[in-house]
């Protein structure tokens, strides 16, 4: 049976870290402790006096200082490490994690989930091949010595660091080492751990490397394990929930996070506010239960991304390079189709299609799947057509062998419609005002991945509200940039109303906007 040796690092909030100990090891699984040598000698002694009688909890038999970046995290893991492995020898997995991090899961789930999947999990990509690092050292992380702490000494760290570059002291990596990067909080099978530190007695050459390598965290232990464990025995992900803002800042959670973060497809969440008391007890009584049944949705990064996102919409301010120099020529016509619902907008321009001779596309710059003519590889991506539209575009116009083309896109997409409005062609732009029930915004949630099929209802509810204002913000985006030849058909008009606008938007007879609109589940979802 799994039973898990936790690895707390710590620094802060005694009373927080007894109770997260005394909730992790009531369902018989195990924790050794670090607490950081900087902070005080009373809260520690408050800790260890706690938890004295708790037959599952170890202390790191050293404590260290530890900064942010430095070896001294690598070196308080391993001492909390090598406690557990002497005190918990029924230990099968070791488990880092923080003071800030709680279980999303059931003691029953986790190790049910840990025996069913014998492997390590650790996220561990090619240091120096991946996009893991986004800015800042790569490479001289590795190669140059790193004696200073960055954020508490940064001249003497920039000091050091660019002497040696000026003096070209760069050292070799050890030549058969292949240095991974990833994520500090993973879970190890105890065999694994037995070989990294039987391994560490025989490399000394290893740890020498990676105590004056720069965040050594990120890398240590995914480089050895990558080193010593057969590949199809990793799970090349950690196994606790945490995202990061746009600023590099660890996104935080609190009180109404619980059913969100039990939806996730992780074992813990980091990292959990330490005034959310109601969500930590909710957890930790939560870990506790037999409850081994949840309903994985996973949405968590989508959401946190549409909501973040919602209050920063940003437009772009000038036009692609590749973009200006194309021109579609001002006898030509282009028609705009914007509307929300896909559904709607596509039979639109099928009947459009099937009374009149304009040439029509389905959301050409917002579904990979559009039907399009060969246009000699362009076409094949949605990528490559967003890169270059205003000269797929015209290549249409050449393919349909016309001076006028109708394309649909989504509300969402202001640029497409400013781009266009813009060009040396004459742009109509039709807007499709639709309702939207409460029933077919919560399945719009699901389909742009805001929520999953299991999440429960009255959760996805919650959302209903923010995503209606989304939609009714994007219309009237589109209204106030106040475009030449912008017209609107709603759901709520007369039919009349609506035959009206499709006769001037297309330039035809009313009879034939009669024809267009005779569809009487137009709007039907």
């Amino acid at each position: 049976m799994a039973r898990i040796a936790y690895i707390l690092l710590c620094h802060k909030d005694p009373d927080a870290i007894i109770a997260q100990a005394e909730q992790l090891t009531a369902a018989g699984d195990c924790m050794a402790i670090h607490f950081d040598a900087r902070a005080s000698a009373v809260a520690y002694t408050r800790i260890r006096e706690a938890l004295k009688d708790n037959p599952n909890v170890t202390f790191a038999t050293k404590r260290i200082k530890c900064g942010w970046g430095e070896w001294s995290l690598v070196q308080a893991t391993l001492y909390a490490v090598m406690a557990a492995v002497d005190a918990f020898p029924r230990a099968t997995h070791f488990y880092m994690v923080s003071g800030d991090c709680m279980p999303i899961k059931s003691a029953e789930y986790i190790h049910r989930f840990l025996e069913e999947n014998d492997k390590d999990f650790v996220e561990s990509h090619d240091f120096l091949v991946s996009n893991w690092i986004k800015t800042g050292m790569v490479e001289d992380r590795l190669i140059y010595r790193h004696y200073f702490n960055e954020r508490t000494q940064s001249r003497l760290f920039y000091s050091s660091y660019n002497l040696q570059k000026r003096f070209g002291l760069t050292r070799e990596i050890p030549a058969d080492v292949q240095v991974m990067i990833g994520s500090q909080w993973w879970l190890l099978r105890r065999r694994t751990i037995e070989m990294i530190l039987d391994f560490l007695q025989q490399r000394p050459d290893v740890t020498r490397f990676f105590s004056t390598t720069w965040i050594p965290d990120e890398t240590f232990f995914q480089t050895l394990v990558r080193h010593l464990i057969p590949k199809n025995e990793i799970e090349n992900r950690t196994p606790t929930f945490l995202m990061f803002s746009d600023y590099g800042m660890p996104v935080t959670f609190y009180n109404d996070h619980y059913d969100m973060l039990l939806a996730q497809d992780y074992l813990f969440a980091r990292k959990i506010s330490p005034e959310a008391h109601e969500l930590k007890d909710r957890l930790g009584q939560m870990y506790a239960s037999e409850d081994g049944t949840f309903h994985i949705s996973n949405e968590g990064r989508n959401l946190y991304g549409f909501l973040t996102g919602r209050g920063r919409v940003g437009r772009r301010h000038t036009q692609r390079f590749w973009e200006a120099s194309n021109s579609l020529g001002a006898e030509r016509d282009v028609y705009l189709v914007v509307c929300k619902k896909w559904h709607v907008a596509k039979r639109l321009v099928d009947q459009i299609v099937s009374e009149t001779d304009i040439p029509c596309v389905e959301y050409l710059f917002n579904e990979e799947d559009t039907t399009l003519p060969d246009l000699g590889g362009i076409e094949t991506s949605l990528a490559k057509r967003s890169r270059h539209r205003r000269a797929v575009v015209r290549m249409l116009f050449d393919s349909f062998e016309s001076d006028k083309l109708i394309f649909c896109v989504d509300p969402s997409s202001l640029d497409i419609i400013q781009d266009f409005c813009s060009v040396q062609a004459r742009t109509h732009v039709l807007e499709i005002e639709c309702e939207y029930s409460d029933d077919y915004l919560i399945g719009h949630a699901r389909r742009v991945g805001l929520a999953g099929d299991s999440s429960p209802r009255e959760t996805v509810a919650r959302l209903v509200p923010a995503l209606r204002n989304s939609l009714v913000h994007e219309s009237e985006l589109i209204r106030e940039a106040e475009f030449d030849g912008y017209l609107r058909i709603r759901e709520s008009n007369l039919r009349a109303e609506n035959e009206a606008a499709i006769a001037e938007f297309l330039g035809v007879s009313q009879d034939k906007a009669q024809a267009v609109m005779r569809l009487d589940y137009l709007f039907a979802d």
